[in-house]
């Protein structure tokens, strides 16, 4: 069987800008070997979508409504454990990288390299290779010796980025203030930052917080 007489790789596309959405089918469109299954529009509809159409290659947004991308990975997963999904996001730290790789992503790619990468992106995934945008590569490697923070120090720096001082942290978490303040001297310690405007805009470039 040659190439030609092959079916053709089917593609669902879960994202909640319909511009990108449209853009992406625009580039996968005019290629023999592959096929738009359907679109998505957020994680919720990305499981429903997977399990009524089977894609070979799931194209999934990280940051949407009602249900992000690395959650409807994981329900995606337990469906079929060899689902083969590629990440495709702004966002390139470190942190978001490993949640997604982690939760089965087999490839990485930032939406500002798609008209470069995406189809040899799709078709290496669907081979079963893996697709890791360099930059993303490099910030994985660049942090993986670095201690994480814990799921306690990332809720405290999240409401750090709100503007909540050390108090109001300790109310809100049940916590005493002294264990507020210790836990922000670990954040500064593995974050490798001496302020609280620096550990927030660390963490939120390597993908650990939201701003």
């Amino acid at each position: 069987m040659t190439a030609a007489d092959a079916a053709p790789i089917r593609i669902l596309i879960v994202d909640d800008h319909p511009i990108l959405r449209e853009g992406v089918r625009a580039i996968i469109e005019p290629q023999p070997d592959l096929e738009v299954a359907g679109e998505a529009t957020c994680g919720v509809t990305a499981i429903e979508q997977f399990r009524a159409l089977l894609p070979d290659v799931v194209l999934m947004d990280l940051r949407m409504p009602e249900m992000g991308g690395v959650e409807a990975m994981q329900a995606i997963r337990a469906i079929r454990p060899d689902a083969r999904i590629l990440v495709l996001t702004t966002y390139s730290g470190d942190a978001m990288a490993m949640a997604a790789l982690r939760a089965g992503a087999a490839g990485f790619l930032l939406k500002s390299s798609l008209r470069r990468e995406l189809l040899g992106a799709i078709r290496s995934v669907h081979r079963g290779q893996r697709h890791l945008h360099p930059d993303v590569a490099q910030d994985i490697a660049l942090h993986a010796i670095q201690e994480p923070l814990t799921a306690r120090e990332i809720e405290v720096l999240q409401l750090i980025a709100g503007g909540h001082p050390n108090k109001q942290i300790a109310w809100k978490l049940g916590l005493a203030e002294e264990t507020v303040k210790s836990n922000i001297k670990s954040i500064f310690g593995k974050l490798q930052v001496r302020d609280r405007t620096h550990a927030v805009t660390t963490a939120a470039k390597r993908g650990m917080i939201e701003l």
